[in-house]
């Protein structure tokens, strides 16, 4: 029987029965189904969900908040919520407005890394708070065929507000959207969800660290998260087609386990990025202190980044240097041009040829735009003429540190030098 035909003849019988105990759905004819190893699937606390002539796996899980996960309990969480509903902030994760119970944390496993219709996800995954407890589900694939119940149990209890994935706005909500449109007509509709992704911000706080940001590494370098004897997930795809042929759990039975941790590190993750950006980790690095202030300043929360690169500037290091910079560029756009030109001044004085020379650039469009001093335009044009030579490989910061460009503004400050010398 053709797929298309096979949901046709679902489509009428979509009611399911009462869940028993919350573990097993029940539906017409479900005891004629038969369900390769049941004992031992529901021995791991998984459970089948009928529908009709067809069903899919669950697999539910409770952590007591005190429930330590790397260097914080889930518990924790909470108190990030509500650090950022006291936070006047706005930000692309602040939670201002919701309550710990609407973010869900969701990741998927799928047969392949590519997106298309080809690509088939096999295991939905995602815990959410609810009362006293950490409650995650599984919702698993037993074979090809079976998505309308897949979707089915995952949509039919949807009531939050914001995903929280990793690298889930490019891949795993997108597939999810994809394989939905193929069962759309037999289960409920996919809801307007916000996303937190915390890839991106993950990549903003730590690329300076970390060559690789894989939600392991992060876990392992950044919130103290150990794994043993995981599965990488580069095998799941070949250990789900294994599983298809046998229909044996074992292998099936690491994969929940490895998407069970990469769901609660999540968690960690999403209240340890919370602390982070307000300021509330006592153990924060002054580069991870800069980080969150440039990213306040990339998002026009001026306020916020100037509170924060303060902190940094009473240093000589490098990251002070660079926390002036960006104060400097903010200034500099509050047209505040006194107080842009003295920031810039400090940063020129950086070790760093490259940020120097962003500065000295910076110093002579000041001089001869704003201030008027041909002379000391003139300067530090010359200035970051030498650094230019210094630096050889390296990036310049825009296409105006150019040896052409530079040296056209010099010559365009000695032209008017020569008819104003003062």
């Amino acid at each position: 029987m053709s797929l298309k035909n096979k949901l046709n003849r679902l489509k009428p019988h979509l009611s399911v029965g009462n869940q028993q105990e919350g573990r097993s759905t029940t539906a017409k004819g479900a005891a004629a189904i038969e369900v390769p190893f049941r004992e031992q699937w529901e021995a791991e606390n998984v459970y089948p969900y009928f529908i009709e002539q067809d069903y899919c796996l669950l697999r539910e899980v409770e952590y007591p908040l005190s429930q330590r996960h790397g260097h914080y309990r889930f518990q924790d969480f909470l108190t990030a919520v509500d650090t950022w509903n006291k936070q006047d902030v706005n930000h692309p994760l602040s939670a201002s407005g919701f309550s710990s119970e609407e973010l869900f944390f969701f990741d998927t496993e799928t047969t392949g890394l590519g997106g298309g219709a080809g690509n088939t996800i096999f295991l939905l995954g995602y815990a959410s708070i609810s009362g006293d407890k950490l409650i995650l589900r599984q919702h698993i694939l037993p074979h090809p065929g079976a998505e309308v119940p897949l979707y089915q149990s995952f949509l039919e209890k949807v009531n939050y507000k914001t995903l929280v994935t990793y690298n889930g706005k490019s891949f795993d909500w997108p597939q999810v959207k994809t394989r939905h449109t193929l069962v759309r007509e037999h289960v409920p509709k996919l809801p307007a969800f916000g996303h937190f992704d915390l890839f991106h911000a993950a990549r903003r706080l730590w690329k300076h660290k970390l060559d690789r940001l894989k939600l392991s590494v992060v876990e392992k370098e950044v919130l103290g998260i150990e794994r043993v004897d995981d599965i990488p997930g580069f095998l799941a795809p070949m250990i789900y087609f294994d599983f298809i042929e046998s229909k044996q759990p074992d292998g099936m039975l690491g994969i929940l386990k490895h998407n069970e941790i990469d769901i609660l590190s999540l968690v960690s993750l999403y209240t340890h990025l919370t602390f982070q950006l307000c300021g509330v980790d006592s153990l924060q690095t002054r580069m991870e202190t800069y980080e969150v202030g440039r990213w306040f300043a990339s998002i026009g929360e001026r306020q916020e980044a100037v509170k924060t690169l303060t902190k940094l500037t009473n240093n000589d290091d490098l990251t002070a240097y660079r926390a002036k910079l960006v104060l400097a560029f903010q200034a500099k756009k509050d047209r505040d041009w006194a107080k842009a030109r003295d920031l810039f001044l400090e940063a020129a004085e950086s070790a760093d040829e490259s940020l120097s020379m962003g500065a000295c650039v910076e110093l002579a469009k000041i001089y001869e735009h704003r201030l008027k001093n041909l002379q000391k335009a003139a300067q530090f044009c010359d200035k970051a003429i030498f650094l230019s030579k210094q630096i050889k490989g390296i990036t310049k910061i825009s296409s105006e540190t150019s040896d052409e460009q530079l040296q056209k503004r010099l010559l365009r400050l000695k032209q008017k030098l020569s008819k104003f010398p003062r």
